[in-house]
Parts: structure tokens; C-alpha cells; sequence
């Protein structure tokens, strides 16, 4: 299924994304009242959505609300680096060292936007792109093995890791310069694990106004999902919501001879195969 958050005249809802049109959830609204209830309800509660959207007839037209980020505010929105070997190499040659773990930073969670909302450029001269896969995780997990990794999946969505260059070096956690507000959108809804299944075979691409500036596949991961989450509930535990960036494909703006940054009227796209794409347009700094 594919679940998504929706704006209709002032008033929040869930539904499921079906052939263009949105089947809401109105019947389960008492019962589960955000999507983080849906997820944190587990098999039961994605039981009595495909109950809800099977026996529904009634739809709701796509341009008649607002598609909202599809979960309203993980616990933990966290990002690995250099997680694509082209990127790894276009790294190093902008002058980063390559990491020798698994290389994790933290977006705080009041970055996150919607898939069509615009991106504010705040006070960063260097902003940058990054298309990737994100995993909402389903469950508590704590020293979860890789052969047990997926169980811990309720789903995937598209993320646009936007970036402050600029202030991303102010810091060697890059937390900073990845957190801007609005620098985090997501969408256009999740697409449940069932629905997937082998996350590792998506193509993901970032267009800035249509050029293809990132093209690649989730094939080409040097961590695998499942080793990102036993490496992560190693040290900590992952809970429901929660929001694991996989990592970007080469070809960011800052990798670039001479770099390229985006600036007001720039509209970048990020797609993935069988989730869908988000859109945002850069507005005017304030």
C-alpha cells in the first residue's frame, strides 16, 4: 500500500494512494489518528487499512488536497554518508576524508517538509541536493541482527537530503548544515515493506530543472539497509517513526568542477522507482 498524508480544506488525514486518487481513512480516524499510531499498530493496524480501502468507495481527487510529509515527526531522522562508492570517490576529491565505519549524522526532525513544499535557502550560500531512500522503521529494535533487519521495516519514501554546504563544515557532525527548516522533505507517501520487498533494486534519480544531476540504483549500496539498522540498534534503539536516510548516489552540486549550488526559481525533483517523486522549488532566502 502505498499511505499518504493529506490537507483537504484545512483539515488533516490519512489515506491510501490508489490510481491517482486518495481512498481516506475516515472510518479509522478515532482509532488510529495519525500515521504514526498506523505504524507503531503494526500488522493489526495495516490489516484494517486494507480492510478500510477494500471495501471504500469513497475517493478523493489528488489535486483537490495538499499531500503532507507522510509521518508528521519521527523521534530520529538519521542520514548516513558516503553510502554510494562514485559518491565516496566525488567526496574525496572535494576533500573528505573516506570513512572507515559507517558514517552517521543526525537531521533534526524540524527539517521535514512536505514532497511538494518549497525549500528555503535561509542564510546558506552552498545549497545542495541529495536523493535518497528512506526507511521508517516499525518497530523498537536493539541489536537486531541483518538476517532479522527487515522485520523491523513498516516502509520506504523518497528524501531529498538537502544540504548546507557551507555550514555543514561548521561542525564534523554536518548536523548543522543538514537541519536547516525545510531541508528535509519527504513523500510522496510510504510505501509499505510488503508493497517492496527487496529495497536493495530501486533506481532513484535527482533532476534540477530537468537535468538529470544524480542517477543510480540501490544496488550500488556499500551498507545494505539491513546492515545500517543492526549497525544503528547496535548502540541504540530504533523505535517506530523513526526516519533512516540510506545514503546518495554521485553527482551532488558540491562535487561538481566548478560546484553548483541551487538558488531562487531552481526546482529539484527526486524520484525513486515504485514510490513515487517529490518536488520542491527553492524560494527567495529570508
Amino acid at each position: 500500500m502505498k499511505l499518504v498524508r493529506f490537507d483537504k480544506a484545512g483539515t488533516v488525514g490519512l489515506g491510501v494512494l490508489d490510481n491517482g486518487s486518495i481512498i481516506p481513512l475516515t472510518a479509522l480516524k478515532e482509532r488510529y489518528p495519525t500515521m504514526l499510531s498506523v505504524i507503531e499498530g503494526g500488522d493489526a493496524a495495516l490489516d484494517e487499512v486494507r480492510a478500510v480501502a477494500a471495501r471504500s468507495e469513497a475517493r478523493i481527487a489528488l489535486d483537490s488536497v495538499k499531500l503532507l510529509a507522510p509521518i508528521e515527526r519521527p523521534g530520529k531522522y538519521l542520514a548516513i554518508g558516503m553510502n554510494y562508492r562514485k559518491h565516496v570517490e566525488e567526496a574525496i576529491r572535494a576533500g573528505v576524508a573516506e570513512p572507515t565505519h559507517q558514517y552517521w549524522f543526525n537531521k533534526q526532525t524540524t527539517c521535514i517538509s512536505g514532497p511538494f513544499d518549497d525549500i528555503d535557502p535561509g542564510v546558506t550560500e552552498k545549497l545542495d541536493w541529495e536523493v535518497e531512500l528512506a526507511v521508517v522503521i516499525g518497530r523498537k529494535a536493539k541489536s537486531v541482527s541483518e538476517a532479522e533487519a527487515p522485520d523491523y521495516v513498516f516502509g520506504y519514501t523518497v528524501a531529498n537530503d538537502v544540504s548546507a554546504r557551507d555550514w555543514q563544515k561548521h561542525s564534523p557532525t554536518f548536523t548543522v548544515g543538514k537541519s536547516f527548516d525545510t531541508h528535509g522533505p519527504i513523500g510522496p507517501c510510504i510505501v509499505t515493506a510488503d508493497e517492496i520487498g527487496d529495497p536493495h533494486r530501486l533506481g532513484l534519480r535527482c533532476i534540477v530543472n530537468g537535468v538529470t544531476r544524480q542517477e543510480g540504483n540501490t544496488s550500488e549500496l556499500i551498507h545494505s539497509v539491513w546492515s545500517q539498522i543492526a549497525y544503528l540498534s547496535t548502540a541504540f534503539t530504533l523505535e517506530p517513526g523513526d526516519l533512516l536516510a540510506t545514503g546518495t548516489p554521485h553527482g551532488v552540486g558540491n562535487a561538481m568542477t566548478p560546484p553548483l549550488f541551487l538558488h531562487e526559481g531552481d526546482v529539484v525533483r527526486c524520484e525513486i522507482d515504485e514510490i513515487g517523486a517529490i518536488e520542491n522549488k527553492v524560494t527567495a532566502a529570508r
